[in-house]
């Protein structure tokens, strides 16, 4: 219990000190998670809004199949980007595997579904009557989607929120495709795996420490969107 406490101490007057090794593996971390979310919300947010609007055959097995997508183990996903990004494969060519952009399309792939479905289910739960008055006013599908945008922006941040809180701790994407290089492609939770490996974990503890502040802090970012949609809906 002493040796826990010793290295937290240690950790925690690392961050003050603003370690140069720490504050870069945060900082990739950071603007990884942060592109991989905002690539999948480009994607996952007009997807949803399709699958709203849309009537289409086999509509209700592609909803299940984002729902089933959102507990897919992050290893799952490297493998299959992996396979398209190894040398040997129609990508190869590209050498993106090891790098910060193969990291960034394994996170985006395993996030697109999460938006796209908290997002769908944001829409489903607005009152019907506002894309029906919308329609009949003759609005187009555009601006019915503008409209529907407006009222479920908490639904769509929360989304958002939640899937940078997804990427900014998963573990398997990041180690299986960037391949926790010092420098360049070790993340917050690849090199706590490292320092632990090595019997190292000052470094590790401090990267722990400010992973649960992010994580903390994302949660009251989508309980305070959560708490404004029941304030609105409730």
């Amino acid at each position: 219990m002493q040796y826990l406490f010793e290295s937290i101490g240690k950790a925690i007057s690392l961050i003050v000190q603003r370690d140069a090794e720490l504050a870069l593996i945060v900082w990739f971390s950071l603007k990884v998670a942060l592109i991989s979310t905002l690539a999948a919300a480009v994607v996952g947010i007009p997807a949803g809004f399709a699958i709203y609007l849309n009537e289409f055959r086999f509509r209700r097995a592609l909803i299940t199949v984002l729902n089933s997508l959102l507990a897919i183990p992050t290893v799952v996903i490297a493998l299959v980007v992996y396979a398209f990004l190894s040398r040997r494969s129609i990508l190869g060519s590209f050498n993106l595997l090891y790098t910060q952009s193969a990291i960034i399309i394994g996170q985006t792939m395993l996030v697109i579904p999460m938006i796209a479905t908290f997002v769908l289910s944001a829409l489903s739960n607005l009152d019907i009557r506002y894309r029906k008055t919308a329609m009949t006013l003759g609005a187009n599908r555009f601006q019915v989607a503008w409209l529907l945008l407006h009222e479920t922006k908490f639904g769509v941040a929360a989304a958002i929120a939640a899937a940078f809180g997804r990427v900014i701790s998963e573990i398997g994407i990041s180690m299986m495709l960037g391949g926790n290089i010092k420098g360049v492609t070790r993340t917050m939770t690849t090199a706590m795996a490292l320092e632990y490996d090595k019997g190292e974990f000052v470094l590790a503890v401090a990267l722990g420490l400010i992973l649960m502040a992010i994580t903390f802090g994302i949660n009251i970012l989508i309980n305070y969107f959560q708490g404004n949609i029941d304030e609105r809906y409730g």
